[in-house]
């Protein structure tokens, strides 16, 4: 009977620790389990992968900058990544419509879902190309860091502090787009399309021929009338720069930029894409760069045509 008694606390304790090193090893393991974030653009899920670090694992969706995201066809792949996301961040304004319908059709009561739009009020029929408004990157920078920590409390002083410096990062191209406001302010130009659009109105230009704008960006036909105010523009050098959406492979949107370039108008080329192997601060300051040269060039010209060598 003690032998037995023996044998059956060995066995106790034997269990106890097995259960013991099973529960351990759980919980090490749900500390150790990285938050999962799926962005349906590549420049939100840049912004969650500088707030969380090694904390979280992210997934872009449109992260191609050769490719027309407006010719973007979800998969099966993008619904699993969705189904078994911690959070998720869009767009929204309708720039990404197959998002919504693609998260009703995966439920997650636990999903954390960030609608960039919602965040800075804008809606359907708003120019969508928000990310090109630094105080949207601030707002969704915010909201992302706060779902970090509300998932992860442990590490939330981590996530602030990544937040703040975040927001310090943007400083640089608030002082670039002071910089250019002052300078080029109600400078006349153009574009092929809106996506500069909220960072052309930070620099104050005055931006013509925004109905074709709005009807390349919405895959309508522009009318004669406003290619042709167009087209004069550029021959007649009305416009000093003609910004123009290099993902955009249009036939109409081709002649425009070859028009420009035989008249000598600079051009600067945009993408809705973040390019790979650049963060969003660096790609955002690399097209204000290039339009502030594209403006100093169109300067010079304007400064020197008519005087004779």
């Amino acid at each position: 009977m003690k032998k037995n008694n023996s044998m059956w606390k060995l066995l106790t304790r034997a269990v106890a620790s097995t259960l013991f090193a099973v529960a351990f090893g759980q919980a090490a393991h749900a500390q150790d389990a990285k938050i999962t974030v799926v962005a349906a653009e590549n420049f939100y899920g840049d912004v969650a992968q500088q707030l969380g670090g090694d904390r979280v694992e992210v997934t872009s969706i449109l992260s191609n900058p050769d490719q027309d995201p407006h010719l973007f066809e979800a998969s099966p792949k993008t619904a699993r990544a969705l189904q078994h996301a911690n959070l998720v961040v869009y767009n929204g304004a309708d720039y990404d419509p197959w998002m919504v319908k693609l998260l009703s059709a995966s439920k997650n009561d636990r999903r954390k879902t960030i609608v960039a739009a919602e965040l800075v009020g804008k809606k359907s029929g708003d120019n969508p190309h928000l990310w090109y408004d630094p105080s949207t990157m601030r707002a969704v920078a915010r909201a992302v860091s706060a779902a970090l920590a509300s998932a992860d409390p442990s590490h939330k002083a981590a996530y602030d502090a990544n937040l703040a410096k975040f927001l310090g990062s943007l400083k640089p191209i608030d002082d670039k787009v002071a910089a250019l406001r002052s300078q080029y302010a109600h400078v006349s130009v153009t574009a092929t399309e809106p996506v500069f659009g909220y960072m052309s109105d930070a620099i104050g230009v005055d931006m013509r021929n925004q109905r074709f704008q709005l009807a390349a960006m919405n895959g309508t036909e522009a009318s004669a009338s406003d290619i042709a105010a167009f087209e004069r523009d550029l021959r007649e050098q009305r416009v000093r720069v003609l910004i123009y959406n290099s993902q955009a492979t249009e036939a109409l949107t081709r002649h425009m930029l070859k028009l420009a370039q035989q008249s000598h108008v600079p051009t600067v080329s945009v993408t809705e894409t973040q390019p790979a192997g650049q963060s969003y601060q660096q790609w955002m300051l690399a097209q204000l760069d290039a339009l502030g040269n594209a403006l100093a060039a169109s300067n010079l010209s304007s400064t020197n045509k008519g005087k004779t060598p």
